[in-house]
């Protein structure tokens, strides 16, 4: 008897703000320093939005935040925090 295996998405399960905010506070803690996970977080919570409003309220245009946030995207500092603000978070260094 063979095992039938799916795809897991993120997206599937990110549906409310807490959640979104959990996932990307995990990925945070275990990025390995150079933003990729927190990049791949971002990316994941916009698309499970709205990403054309997102791009809107970050302002810049859907296929600009696509990139941004793609595995080939290196967003600003500045892009990142203007899209944690939309998603309705905020950046902050604790020790």
């Amino acid at each position: 008897m063979s095992e039938a295996f799916t795809k897991w998405d993120v997206t599937e399960h990110l549906h409310t703000r807490e959640e979104a905010r959990l996932y990307l506070e995990a990925c945070a803690v275990e990025d390995p320093g150079d933003g990729s996970l927190i990049r791949a977080a971002l990316n994941d919570i916009a698309r499970a939005g709205n990403m054309s409003q997102l791009a809107r309220d970050v302002g810049m245009s859907r296929e600009g935040l696509y990139k941004a946030l793609s595995e080939e995207g290196n967003p600003s500092f500045a892009t990142v925090t203007r899209i944690a603000r939309a998603l309705g978070l905020q950046v902050r260094i604790t020790a």
